[in-house]
């Protein structure tokens, strides 16, 4: 079987990895919301999600394992190599959906408990 084309390798692993990330970054925005609306057990599922990436994660070095993947197909290690994000984002991404997480499980939390 033929290899792929490197550049058509990465912008497949490039859209595969945006849309994980945008799904694992609406569970982080969604989760509060859903608590707020009185779905408490929607909110535990999402961050129940969150915290399954968080534990990729974590064995994973804080990498994404397709972040390894697209490596095999660029010498370009700019912080969004690997992602459709803009390069700012891409760099700070864990700060930021990491404080989300976080303002979000203690706001969810304070919902439920209200509830």
């Amino acid at each position: 079987m033929k290899s792929p084309d490197p550049s058509t390798a990465l912008r497949a692993i490039k859209v595969l990895h945006t849309l994980v990330w945008a799904l694992f970054a609406g569970c982080i925005v969604a989760m509060p919301v859903a608590s707020a609306l009185g779905n408490h057990r929607l909110a535990a599922w999402l961050g129940g999600a969150v915290c399954f990436e968080i534990a990729v994660l974590l064995v994973n070095r804080m990498a994404c394992p397709l972040t390894g993947v697209a490596a095999r197909y660029t010498d370009d290690r700019r912080a969004d190599f690997d992602i459709y994000l803009p390069e700012w984002l891409a760099r700070y991404n864990k700060q930021v959906f990491g404080a989300l997480f976080a303002a979000g499980s203690v706001y969810s939390l304070v919902q439920w408990i209200r509830s």
